[in-house]
């Protein structure tokens, strides 16, 4: 561990030293991404003792990190200065000109000198505020729940209703529904974690005597395999089947851990015959769980199982402004369109985009607009295996047919134009997963009919005329 605990402003390189430290921490918990928005563009100024005071952009830019990396800036300056460390802000307020220095403001984090912190607490870099540090796998009754998990910011469209309704129903009535066990499952970034933590906590709202845990199925397989090592199956077990509400999140991964899976199937039987509510989740439905027992199966599918889907146009619009009101900004509604059309994926992807062009605009000084939407989209999805977008696809295609991408987006029906457009929407279908209705919005709001019949023209271009299949090979070499 580097250890810094001179009472005294560090020289620069110390500093640097100091937060590479931290940055080697961070780096290996979050994406590469999120590394990239939210700690390259943070600038380390000086260390007092234990004090590291760091820059950042804009107070829009601390305030996300003390919302969201709190934990992950604890645990690197508890590496790189020590479990006495602490954290300064200095926030960028203007950024000023030639004739005026930038303006900044420090946000002070110091705790009061004379407090002594027992060796279980640890200090909140906000406020100098002691949390107590958890065992993530011991046994003690900590729902686990996260209170930001609510039906209330839970958007709902045709993609989930049925497991946003079946968990409200059972929100309400645990373990009295025929939801019992409920299974939600789906891919990633859908709202599982969300659904079934908004059960947890309305049941912890509304039923003061009702013992709600929700667990992961990797915390609970490492809290079995301690219970073995340390000869405590029985308390282990015990833990279990008290519990009123038992809430285990991606059941997938208990697939070829057969012991654990035998202590589950005991504890999963224990509490279905008292009444008690189980929840589950999972990234596919039962019958496609590989490595899980036949008995086991057999019982997820006694209550309901439930799917959500990726969003349509309309529930990813919802999403986008619910996103925006949370974060108190304003943004026009083509670039929430653009973005919808653009981002179809998963509800997490979306968020991702909203927070990344947030993070732009503080960084560059700039209004939220379709042209830095285009621009942080690109950085997005533009990663090793260099996936290719829609804008990329009109950009070769403007490029080759020497039109302009306006061209593109017109109502020209010159033949000059209406063959390169029905092209770049049959290249559009074949590299993107947008849906026809997300294309034809992207080529000057067309219909999806329209892109229906493009893609149906160049079918038949390409039997009739072989240059048409040669014309799109070498576009295509243009994608790799």
């Amino acid at each position: 561990m580097v250890n810094y605990t001179l009472e005294r402003i560090s020289t620069n390189r110390e500093v640097d030293q100091v937060w590479d430290a931290c940055l080697r921490i961070i780096q290996q918990h979050i994406p590469e991404q999120s590394f990239k928005t939210w700690f390259e563009p943070i600038r380390p100024l000086k260390l007092y003792g234990k004090v590291l005071t760091v820059q950042v952009p804009s107070q829009f830019f601390y305030e996300w990190l003390e919302d969201n990396y709190v934990n992950l800036l604890r645990k690197a300056l508890d590496y790189a200065i020590g479990r006495d460390g602490l954290l300064e802000y200095s926030i960028i307020v203007d950024t000023g000109n030639e004739k005026h220095q930038p303006l900044t403001m420090n946000v002070s984090t110091q705790k009061s000198p004379n407090y002594s912190k027992p060796d279980n607490f640890s200090t909140d870099p906000r406020m100098g505020a002691t949390v107590r540090e958890k065992d993530q796998d011991s046994l003690t009754l900590d729902t686990y729940l996260n209170p930001n998990y609510s039906f209330d910011n839970f958007i709902e469209g045709d993609c989930n209703r049925l497991a946003r309704s079946a968990g409200f129903a059972v929100a309400q009535r645990p373990g009295l529904t025929s939801f019992n066990p409920l299974m939600m499952y789906g891919g990633v970034g859908l709202g599982k974690t969300h659904l079934v933590q908004a059960i947890g906590n309305y049941i912890t709202n509304h039923y003061e005597n009702k013992l709600v845990l929700y667990v992961s199925s990797e915390k609970f397989t490492n809290q079995f395999i301690n219970s073995i090592r340390n000869n405590t199956l029985q308390e282990f077990t015990d833990f279990y089947m008290k519990v009123d509400v038992l809430a285990i999140d991606d059941v997938q991964f208990l697939s070829g851990k057969e012991k654990t899976q035998d202590t589950f199937f005991h504890i999963f039987n224990h509490l279905h015959q008292l009444g008690k509510q189980i929840i589950m989740t999972s990234d596919r439905p039962p019958r496609e769980l590989q490595g899980l027992q036949d008995r086991l199966l057999s019982r997820f599918k006694w209550g309901l199982t439930a799917d959500l889907q990726a969003p349509d146009f309309e529930t990813r619009i919802a999403i986008i402004q619910k996103k925006i009101q949370s974060e108190g900004i304003s943004i026009d509604y083509d670039v929430i369109e653009y973005i919808a059309h653009s981002v179809n994926s998963n509800v997490r992807e979306l968020e991702g985009v909203i927070v990344s062009l947030m993070a732009q605009a503080s960084l560059t000084r700039r209004n939220i607009d379709v042209e830095l939407a285009k621009n942080t989209l690109r950085n997005i999805v533009m990663n090793e295996d260099k996936e290719v977008t829609i804008d990329t696809i009109q950009e070769i295609i403007a490029d080759y047919f020497q039109v302009s991408i306006a061209d593109l987006k017109s109502k020209s029906r010159k033949k000059e134009v209406v063959y390169p457009r029905q092209l770049a929407m049959y290249l559009a279908k074949e590299y993107t997963d947008l849906p026809l209705k997300s294309i034809g919005y992207h080529f000057g709001g067309r219909d999806h009919s329209t892109v229906i019949h493009s893609i149906q023209s160049i079918n038949l271009l390409m039997d009739e005329t072989p240059d048409v299949e040669e014309t799109l090979q070498k576009l295509r070499s243009y994608f790799k």
